[in-house]
Formats: structure tokens, C-alpha cells, sequence
């Protein structure tokens, strides 16, 4: 099969869309596809992936620096490029419905391909950026994204069962797939030498924002009875670092708190020697930080949040906290502190759990995602807007010289 991966930022490796569009093109090529992702400007970067079409960045009227922080890049959408890459491909698959996802599909469906998506925005990650995490507002994000271009396809990937039900629950009627987008042999336990060998380490590794709550996990170490023993290290960055710096600053820590952005492998190596693993989200829609985290022997302490799907991954009641609750979370950090023995026993239990998640098994399911899609493709029927979109798009075509008729509908 040749497929066309859809997605904004995929130069930018600071984010799980992107990590998960270049994992799984990755694998497709590897068993015989061919997989072109479409992304903003490499800038003398390497390509992230062997397939690779450049789009020219984008910059975004007054939010350009809060879409910086959030680790994203619009790009500028090409049409003639998009119709070149389309004609040639088998199916479309868009990760994000944004305008450059939107005219891959006008296109695509004007040329007779197939088109599929993927859930990856959960609305509450916008308004908690943007400070409006309301539900109703969720809910108009949601139906915006189903009106702009979901209804519009067939099949949808989701990465948890919970994105799934959310789905449902705004009256998506999609086939929608349940697959998690998977985690590399790279993330495993290896030998490495513990930092702070007399302490209780724990982490959490993510974005540093609001609907992420490391607030939470600060304030619980501060509220442990075992607190003097315990060295908190944050990893990851993101537009509340400063907030969190206060924070931290604030709570007078026995031991010095620390934030911290590794590598890949310097992170494997620290994960492989940390006591514990927090993982307070308020909203995620799977969370595989977690699933590398205890693939590496790292038992995770996980919020029972609805609208987090991570909280799927814990194997017993120590692992789930109340969500928001740091005195709860604190209950269940003394309760790993002091019973370090089934700390050992679950390391070895949550390792053995990260194998269902190997993105080999993963990408199997994706592969037949893809072959169902093609085989069972039935062209969306349009509307006289989508016709008119159309249109525009393809006098652009006929301008340059690519085309010289409409498309007969």
C-alpha cells in the first residue's frame, strides 16, 4: 500500500502525535509499504522518516507563541503539492482536522481515494491551554471537529477505549478502531547507576501544562509523612515551567526538587533506576509516557481521571489515585515507600504488562486498519458547500498548470 500521513508538525519530536506518526510509518516501510508523512520545514534538520514532504511553516496571527509552547506548527497548505502526493497514493490518513487535513480530503475524495483519521486532539488539552476547560465548550470542539471532517470518513483510529467512548458519547458514527499507538523495544530496563542513592525517586515525564497536574504530584510529596527521604525530579518542559519552579520553591523541600529535560536514552537510563512513577494527567488520551515508564521497571501511581485513558494501565488500587487529590496521591506514595518489597513485586508485574503494548503487535492492527479501509471504501457524498470547496481547490490546480478542467462529480 502507498500511504499519505497528514500532520502539521511532524518535524517537530515534541509531542505523541508526532512520536506516533513517525513510529508507525516507520514500521509500515518496514514490511513493504510505502509511507510518505507530510510535515512543516526540516530547517537543515534530518528527514524524521524516509518518506518525507516538506511544507513551508506557517506563523499563526497573535497565538504563534502559545502554539510554540505547546510543542505545534502550522504549516502553509500547498495545494498543488497536496494533489501531487495525493494522486499517487492509495489512501490518505489524516492525525489532526485541521485546514491541511481538510483539503487532503476534498482532494483525495475527488480523485476517488479513500480517507481515514485519527483521534488525537482531545478538546480538553485546547482549553486547558487556553484556560477554558469547560464542558460545554469541550463539547462544541467536539462537534466542530465531527462537522469539519470526521463525519466525512469512514474509518478512525482511536489510541484507547476511552477516546472511543468519548466519541461515541458526542454521537460519532464512524467505524472507530481501538489501537495504541504502541511503544518501540527501545523502551526496556537496562543497567544504569541510581542518582540520589539514598533517596525515593520519583517522576513524572511529560509537557509541562495545566491539564497535565504535575501541581498535584508537587504538592503530595510535600504532604507525604515520608517526605524528607523523598527527591522529586520533573522531566519533560513546557509553558508552566516557571509556574512550577514557584511552586516547587514554595513547598521548602527536605531535598531540592528538580526539573529536568533528557534525552531519550539518558531518560531510559534514569527510568530504569526511579523508585516511582506519577502520572497525573487530568486529560489524556492514552499515555504511553506511562507505558515506557514501567517498561523500564517504574511502578506508576496513575489519576483515576475520566477523561484520562492512562489510568487503563494499573494493575491494582495502589496505583490509582483521586483525581486532583494530592492527599490521596500522598496515601499512596507512603504506601510504595513502605512496602518496598511489592514495589519489586509489581516493577516485574508492569514490565511483563508493557509487552501488550509493543508497537509490533500495534502496527499489525494499523496494517489491517488500513487494508479494511481500502477494501470497504465508499465515497462520502457531497454537499454544494463541499462541491464549492472543491472547486476553489481546483482552480488553484488550473491556475498552475497542473489541470485544465473541473472534476466531474
Amino acid at each position: 500500500m502507498k500511504i499519505l500521513f497528514v500532520l502539521e508538525c511532524t518535524a517537530l519530536m515534541t509531542n505523541g502525535t508526532t512520536a506516533s506518526c513517525i513510529r508507525f510509518a516507520e514500521e509500515l516501510n518496514k514490511r513493504g509499504h510505502e509511507v510518505t508523512c507530510i510535515g512543516c520545514e526540516l530547517k537543515g534538520k534530518e528527514k524524521p522518516t524516509e518518506h518525507y514532504a516538506e511544507f513551508k511553516n506557517y506563523k499563526f496571527p497573535i497565538f504563534e507563541s502559545l502554539i510554540e509552547k505547546e510543542g505545534f506548527q502550522f504549516v502553509k497548505v500547498d495545494n498543488v503539492k497536496l494533489y501531487d502526493l495525493i494522486k499517487k497514493t492509495d489512501c490518505v490518513h489524516f492525525f489532526l482536522s485541521f485546514k491541511l487535513a481538510s483539503n487532503a480530503f476534498f482532494i483525495a475524495r475527488s480523485l476517488n481515494k479513500p480517507v481515514t483519521g485519527a483521534f488525537h486532539l482531545q478538546p480538553d488539552t485546547i482549553t486547558s491551554a487556553i484556560h477554558m476547560n469547560f464542558a460545554p465548550l469541550n463539547a462544541l470542539i467536539y462537534k466542530g471537529f465531527k462537522t469539519y471532517l470526521y463525519k466525512k470518513i469512514q474509518y478512525v483510529h482511536c489510541p484507547s477505549k476511552m477516546i472511543e467512548k468519548e466519541l461515541r458519547r458526542h454521537n460519532y458514527k464512524n467505524e472507530l478502531r481501538v489501537i495504541s499507538n504502541g511503544i518501540t523495544p527501545f523502551w526496556h530496563k537496562v543497567e544504569a547507576e541510581k542518582p540520589f542513592k539514598d533517596k525515593f525517586v520519583i517522576t513524572m515525564v511529560g509537557r509541562l501544562a495545566d491539564e497535565k497536574r504535575q501541581d498535584t504530584l508537587i504538592k503530595a510529596i510535600k504532604y507525604s509523612k515520608h517526605e524528607k527521604d523523598i527527591k522529586l525530579i520533573l522531566c519533560g518542559q513546557g509553558p508552566n515551567q516557571k509556574k512550577y519552579e514557584k511552586l516547587i520553591k514554595k513547598q521548602k523541600f527536605t531535598n531540592e526538587a528538580l526539573i529536568r529535560f533528557m534525552s531519550q536514552e539518558d531518560l531510559r537510563k534514569f527510568l530504569s533506576t526511579v523508585d516511582l512513577y506519577c502520572h497525573c494527567s487530568d486529560a489524556e488520551i492514552e499515555g504511553l509516557s506511562c507505558v515506557e515508564a514501567f517498561s523500564c521497571g517504574a511502578v506508576p501511581v496513575i489519576s483515576n481521571s475520566k477523561l484520562s485513558a492512562t489510568s487503563q494501565f494499573a494493575l491494582c488500587d495502589e496505583s490509582i489515585y483521586k483525581k486532583g487529590n494530592y492527599k490521596d496521591l500522598a496515601k499512596k506514595i507512603d504506601y510504595w515507600f513502605e512496602n518496598k518489597d511489592k514495589l519489586e513485586e509489581y516493577s516485574l508485574k508492569y514490565q511483563e504488562l508493557s509487552k501488550e503494548y509493543a508497537l509490533d503487535i500495534q502496527v499489525l492492527k494499523f496494517e489491517q486498519f488500513f487494508m479494511d479501509a481500502i477494501k470497504n471504501y465508499e465515497p462520502y457524498k457531497l454537499s454544494n458547500k463541499d462541491k464549492r470547496k472543491i472547486k476553489n481547490i481546483y482552480r488553484i490546480l488550473i491556475k498552475n498548470n497542473i489541470l485544465n478542467e473541473m472534476p466531474k462529480f
